[in-house]
């Protein structure tokens, strides 16, 4: 039954038009999976307008795209979006499937999995073809991020999985790629889980998406208390970067859960990553390892986070961070000083 199914399938999720930054990293493992099995990379495309979108997908790796657009698709809503891929799966029998672990993703990869009979991994953080096998090798945290779980769907297909946001890694954007645009013939059936919304009324926030931010300032339990963040917040500022946190500070309440980095919050990789008051265990380093420059400041000498850092400062956070601040903005006050003369 499973030799049927052949192809590493993602969903492009996309949102007024603009396509969210996990759907093409998609592309980027699905390429590799794809590659283990001599397969191609098909995308799905839904909405209403989007056909522009599909040259895009195509210049980061889709060898083809299969587009369906509808006036029911415009706004994600649970059962139509399931409907089409539901009748895609039956007609091109993908051997995987990936989905982004967004809040669209959340909501629409379960039900298709239920559709279709088959399991569904949730937030993976890495995928691999297992060798001998050749079964999909689909690993997430579980237990709270106190163990990580490797996880294989042997006799149903597709395997499906969501992949967090900001784990894999997209492709160079390839604008010589040729890829194939399919169109989907579908017809959407009304039926009682249709839902009509009423209105949108979007968040307007002010803070950057760590996820995009080139600087990162993160602290952790050993910041001591949510009055202290002020004194990371100073540092990014003078930097142009963004303050975070490790999972300590969120579950304390001192800081949102949105600014969380590790398995259970957001994995990021900015240029420079300040780790200021994290011990560094497995859950946190998970999500900010691939940093290009990693500074650790702790009090604790045998502290985790030194193993990874590429400078590790043993002291008072209280004490070196301000004096940090303090030395930065002094020697740009002095290049602007000369620059003037």
């Amino acid at each position: 039954m499973t030799a049927d199914y052949k192809g590493v399938y993602t969903f492009a999720e996309q949102v007024d038009g603009e396509l969210s930054g996990v759907s093409l990293e998609l592309i980027g493992i699905a390429c590799d999976l794809a590659k283990d099995l001599n397969a191609e990379v098909t995308t799905i495309l839904l909405g209403k307008g989007v056909r522009n979108l599909a040259d895009e997908l195509i210049h980061y790796g889709a060898d083809k795209v299969i587009l369906y657009e509808h006036d029911d698709l415009e706004l994600y809503t649970t059962e139509p979006y399931t409907q089409v891929i539901t009748g895609i799966i039956e007609q091109y029998k993908p051997e995987i499937l990936l989905i982004g672990a967004t809040t669209i993703g959340r909501d629409l990869g379960p039900r298709i999995a239920g559709r279709v009979h088959t399991g569904l991994t949730a937030d993976c953080t890495k995928l691999e073809i297992q060798e001998g096998t050749q079964h999909l090798l689909m690993t997430r945290p579980a237990f709270g991020g106190n163990l990580m779980a490797e996880i294989l769907c042997e006799n149903h297909r597709p395997q499906m999985a969501t992949v967090r946001p900001g784990v894999m890694v997209r492709k160079i954007k390839n604008d010589n790629h040729i890829g194939e645009i399919i169109e989907f013939d579908f017809e959407l059936k009304k039926n009682n889980c249709f839902v009509t919304v009423e209105e949108v009324i979007k968040l307007t926030k002010n803070k950057t998406d760590i996820q995009k931010a080139n600087i990162l300032i993160s602290g952790g339990r050993g910041v001591g208390n949510p009055e202290s963040f002020s004194i990371l917040q100073e540092l990014a500022d003078v930097l142009g970067g963004e303050v975070a946190g490790s999972r300590g500070a969120v579950d304390a309440g001192w800081i949102d859960k949105d600014i969380q980095v590790g398995q259970t919050g957001k994995t990021v990789r900015p240029t420079l990553y300040f780790a200021i008051g994290i011990s560094g265990a497995i859950q946190h380093v998970a999500g900010m390892e691939e940093s290009d420059f990693i500074i650790a400041i702790n009090k604790d000498p045998d502290a985790l986070i030194f193993n990874i850092a590429d400078v590790g400062i043993v002291g008072d956070l209280f004490e070196i961070v301000p004096k940090l601040t303090k030395a930065i903005k002094t020697e740009r006050a002095r290049k602007e000083v000369t620059f003037n003369l």
